[in-house]
């Protein structure tokens, strides 16, 4: 299997929770308890990039290193070139801390397709309606060189960063595992589900 790092951002305001939805907890785990043990599943090396190291060191499971995140609120476009600063591997899996339904089996299924990536291809995303679902797939390493550029040019979204760039679709079969916990109706909705 082709060797990948983990980064898992964790930095976001969680405006539409009310409430921090990383210490949510499905079962008796917080939510970024479980993403990084998936994490773990999958990758030689798992970072969580986040400006609230103290608030999350005591829920990680053992053997993830917290990045810390100077600037707050430049959101996950930064977090992600924060993170990839310190990754040797030359595929990053990037997770959001809140894909509750997301598996490791699933996601070692979706390494297999590594291999496949062209060389001119920077990621390997699964794309939805509204474009590429940038929080929950793999990217090259060498893709941030080109990602400082577009940040210090003023950039902050992934959107209009990967529309400049070549990316494969990764082929998503069950959509669900997509499924991000962003509101009370989604936990609410999760909760329901465990």
């Amino acid at each position: 299997m082709t060797e990948i790092a983990a980064i898992v951002l964790a930095g976001g305001k969680s405006s539409r929770m009310g409430q921090d939805k990383a210490l949510l907890k499905i079962g008796d785990r917080p939510l970024l308890y479980q993403i990084c043990t998936l994490a773990r599943e999958c990758a030689t090396q798992v970072y969580v990039v986040t400006p609230w190291i103290a608030k999350y060191q005591s829920i990680l499971p053992p053997n993830c290193q917290l990045i810390p995140e100077k600037v707050i609120g430049r959101g996950p476009l930064s977090g992600f070139a924060v993170g990839l600063a310190h990754v040797k591997q030359e595929w990053i899996l990037l997770l959001a801390c809140d894909l509750p339904l997301l598996t490791a089996s699933v996601v070692k299924q979706w390494c297999q397709y590594l291999p496949t990536v062209p060389k001119s291809a920077i990621a390997l995303l699964p794309s939805s309606s509204k474009g590429w679902e940038p929080l929950c797939g793999f990217y090259r390493r060498s893709c941030l060189s080109a990602l400082k550029t577009y940040l210090e040019g003023g950039g902050t979204s992934f959107q209009s960063w990967l529309a400049n760039h070549t990316v494969q679709e990764l082929p998503v079969r069950d959509r669900q595992v997509l499924f991000n916990c962003n509101t009370p109706e989604d936990f609410h909705k999760i909760s329901n589900f465990s």
